[in-house]
């Protein structure tokens, strides 16, 4: 799917995501500087984000962070969150075009929702970048992400060095919404690694579920629901963030199991981190959301600009959509698997503060792996 990677290592080091751990959403701490303010006069850009219910992230982190980065520019950006309701997303996305936005970014609902704005704004002339999720059947011009299988095959790989070579090993397998194709390619990433192991018997896969709509509560019942099912017994999981590790992750603990399975996770939040370090949770990936936010303000400034060639410059990548049967041009970042022994680079890079993860009872565990 991916044809290069842009590094962009030059945008800077951002906050990583904040979510709950077991199905509600803890306040997303705010980013230490006050968002800058656009100059009068900038061209205008609209970005619809899509929900709070889920995830913490857009509100806390994306939302200051892009305003911030689009002011940098000297965007004058309108940020928007749909709430998770398709036709609020809908006549969002009316209103901005209406008003005149020269560009439009979306963070979509659903890939159905997402084209469908996309084909509104195509046809008014208003260049589209798909933000975080691509809009499978969509026509947006432009998708910035990071590179999604990667983040799953790092999931795979951080669940082998988990489990081991322990034959038999069963596995359960809790995945993202099936609306979302980044929960799509996170699986399909994870499978490249454990896919073989199914194969050969190495591993067992006990079964894998998607959750609708990453609901952690929903996504810790069916879990418990599974494990039930098994007599029990689970050697692994491979969980698709950090929100449904940490809902999984309480289940394991009514059983008196958590710290002796392995469960993946993803987003570096610091309910996430504080699980590594206690030995509950065995990997997160870290994806910096500023460099995510910055990428996206500069191709967002160039397209406002109407220099394509200076868009197609920062857009590198490519990532495949099968629907449409069409390559976009992406800008896709680069992930970074984190355990207990490099927990200490997120909180070295400004993702998170070091108080956030540090709390009492892990302060000893902290000053071994000289966080600070």
């Amino acid at each position: 799917m991916r044809t290069r990677r842009t590094a962009l290592a030059a945008m800077g080091l951002g906050l990583a995501l904040t979510l709950a751990a077991c199905g509600q959403n803890a306040a997303a701490p705010s980013p230490a500087e006050a968002p800058a303010q656009a100059p009068a006069g900038g061209a205008k850009v609209g970005v619809i984000l899509p929900e709070t219910d889920s995830s913490a992230r857009w509100e806390g982190f994306d939302k200051p962070l892009l305003t911030e980065a689009m002011a940098a520019e000297g965007l004058d950006a309108d940020i928007q969150n749909a709430q998770g309701d398709e036709q609020k997303f809908s006549t969002l996305a009316d209103s901005m075009i209406a008003s005149g936005v020269k560009v439009l970014v979306i963070a979509s609902i659903t890939s159905e929702a997402g084209a469908a704005v996309a084909a509104k704004a195509k046809a008014q002339g208003i260049p589209v970048i798909d933000y975080d999720r691509l809009n499978l059947g969509g026509t947006s011009d432009y998708y910035v992400s990071f590179d999604n299988t990667k983040v799953g095959e790092l999931q795979g790989q951080g669940l082998v060095q988990g489990v081991g070579a322990k034959p038999g090993a069963q596995i359960i397998e809790i995945e993202g919404a099936p609306t979302d194709n980044n929960a799509t390619l996170f699986y399909n990433g994870a499978q490249k690694v454990l896919a073989p192991k199914y194969a050969s018997g190495e591993y067992k896969l006990v079964q894998s579920q998607p959750i609708e709509k990453w609901d952690n509560q929903i996504g810790g019942t069916t879990f418990e629901q599974i494990l039930t099912a098994n007599g029990g017994k689970v050697d692994g999981v491979h969980a698709a963030n950090d929100g449904l590790a940490g809902a999984i992750i309480t289940v394991l603990t009514k059983y008196g199991l958590n710290g002796q399975v392995p469960v993946t996770g993803q987003d570096a939040t610091p309910d996430g981190l504080q699980a590594i370090l206690r030995g509950d949770q065995f990997m997160t990936v870290y994806k910096p959301i500023k460099q995510e936010a910055e990428a996206t303000a500069k191709l967002a400034a160039a397209l406002a600009a109407g220099d394509t060639a200076a868009a197609d410059a920062i857009a590198t990548d490519t990532e495949q959509d099968p629907t449409a049967g069409r390559a976009v041009k992406s800008v896709l970042l680069e992930p970074q698997l984190i355990t207990k022994e490099n927990v200490k680079d997120v909180i070295d890079d400004g993702a998170v503060p070091a108080a956030d993860v540090c709390v009492t009872e892990l302060a000893a565990v902290c000053t071994e792996l000289g966080i600070s």
